[in-house]
């Protein structure tokens, strides 16, 4: 069995867009396994956008990634070694291992970690589709849009492993998917594959009025809800277009994970056409996961909800994935292989 574990530690805290010299790649040795521990090799890293924000050593929803310590992240692997009743050695297992090649940890603690079925669903699903950002569009459509069918739903970050999950689940219960995503090949994805009714590629829209009257082509009925992973001025676009009682799910706003500043220009359509914005985590919502992961599996496994993968080889390049997944290189869910 391996002895030496490879890490990749949070070195310092970046000053605007993340650099390579932010991070760290090192090796550590395994400690040995004590009663109720489990070791896991991991064979696949979730690349999110939320680890910017843990990036940061300001106030937010959760605590800070410490320095000198493995960057956090989502992990789906293999038990190789246990010293706990309820796991085996080959068990499939989804955790929070971080960025690192083995994860040792006390199994006694209930969710620290969770058998998975691959025998209808891929190992690496779990750490998208049927996993947090699945969970994410399900519990932003569902619990906050709530869409009645007929009604337009549109996304932003549409080819994303989050935004791609809402506009099958919005289009399962009824309603118009519309998206936004960055490039021809993006949008012909979003639609072709995704079965979103109109997808809106913002790069070809540089002002607001250009991607308000984009919109305004799309979506002939007015918006009903909106599904929000960006901010600026694609949120100022879909407010102009939004019809009254119009809700909103905030997820992300990558336009200003580096400290940017995202003004609102019209915040007054807030009032005018009494509109709903809720902000969510889906982390504190623990009670829907499992309803929403038996739907989400079982669309999964019927081929109802289809999702695309960005896969980086090997852990030393976890950092610049990383990176490119802040700029909207990657297309789908990005996740690092680490075997």
């Amino acid at each position: 069995m391996a002895t030496m574990n490879q890490q990749i530690l949070l070195a310092s805290r970046p000053e605007g867009e993340p650099t390579a010299s932010n991070f760290k790649l090192v090796e550590a040795a395994l400690p040995e396994l004590k009663d109720g521990q489990v070791l896991v090799r991991n064979h696949y890293l979730s690349l999110d956008p939320y680890m910017r924000g843990r990036m940061n050593e300001g106030k937010s929803y959760a605590q800070p990634q410490p320095l000198n310590e493995v960057m956090i992240g989502g992990t789906a692997g293999e038990v190789v070694a246990s010293k706990n009743a309820n796991f085996a050695v080959g068990d499939q297992v989804v955790g929070m291992g971080g960025w690192q090649l083995y994860q040792l940890v006390d199994a006694s603690q209930r969710g620290v970690l969770n058998k998975v079925d691959t025998r209808h669903v891929p190992l690496s699903a779990y750490l998208g589709a049927v996993g947090m950002p699945g969970v994410t569009a399900w519990y932003g459509l569902t619990q906050i849009i709530a869409p009645k069918a007929g009604e337009t739903v549109v996304v932003s970050a549409a080819s994303g492993a989050v935004g791609g999950a809402v506009g099958q689940l919005a289009k399962a219960r009824g309603a118009r998917a519309v998206g936004l995503a960055g490039g021809p090949d993006k949008c012909a994805y979003v639609t072709g594959e995704l079965g979103f009714d109109a997808c809106i590629d913002y790069k070809q829209h540089p002002d607001l009025k250009s991607l308000s009257t984009a919109l305004k082509a799309a979506c002939p009925g007015g918006i009903d809800g909106y599904f929000e992973n960006v901010g600026g001025m694609i949120l100022d676009a879909v407010m102009l277009r939004c019809n009254a009682f119009a809700r909103m799910a905030f997820c992300g706003m990558i336009s200003g994970y580096n400290g940017e500043p995202i003004p609102m220009l019209h915040p007054q359509l807030i009032l005018s056409n009494r509109m709903k914005l809720e902000g969510f985590i889906v982390s504190e919502h623990m009670e829907v996961w499992p309803q929403a992961l038996k739907e989400l599996g079982t669309m999964v496994a019927t081929g109802k909800l289809k999702y695309r993968e960005t896969v980086a080889d090997g852990l030393a390049n976890a950092p610049e994935a990383f990176m490119g997944l802040l700029k909207g290189r990657n297309f789908g869910k990005q996740l690092v292989k680490l075997v």
